[in-house]
């Protein structure tokens, strides 16, 4: 069975990859642009579940405090949001420069939250969490 930090961080590069897929379609013009966007906007969504629902409230309840480190990514996910919300109006409109300046914004801001959820908060959390780390695991499988 996958650890918290494990499954988190492996949930990440496959976000990633359908990151990758989706921006491949953009450029070629693809008939399936949209389609792509809304594979990558899902997998996002979905992982911002898992941590928010499932993840994020369970660390808080072990320590005691929900106004650290996890408002912090819960603030960033908010971002991320708002970004997805205008690419895909970019994609609607085929305005590519806006989408890929979008994108671009969007690919940064990701690797420094990720960065910082694989380094500090995943690694926290399994220290926190300790024999609880499989069942959340499990928990957010089901989300």
């Amino acid at each position: 069975m996958l650890g918290i930090k494990e499954f988190l961080t492996n949930d990440h590069r496959e976000c990633d990859e359908v990151f990758a897929q989706m921006e491949e379609a953009v450029a070629n013009g693809s008939e399936d642009s949209i389609s792509k966007f809304e594979s990558f906007h899902t997998s996002m969504i979905h992982h911002f579940d898992m941590e928010e629902k499932v993840m994020f409230p369970a660390f808080e309840k072990k320590i005691g405090m929900t106004e650290g480190p996890t408002q912090v990514m819960r603030n960033e996910h908010e971002q991320m949001r708002r970004i997805m919300t205008q690419m895909v109006e970019a994609i609607g409109s085929k305005d590519n420069e806006r989408f890929f300046g979008l994108s671009e914004t969007l690919m940064m801001l990701t690797q420094q939250h990720n960065m910082k959820e694989e380094q500090m908060l995943y690694t926290m959390a399994e220290q926190h969490l300790g024999t609880q780390g499989e069942a959340i695991v499990e928990e957010m499988q089901a989300v």
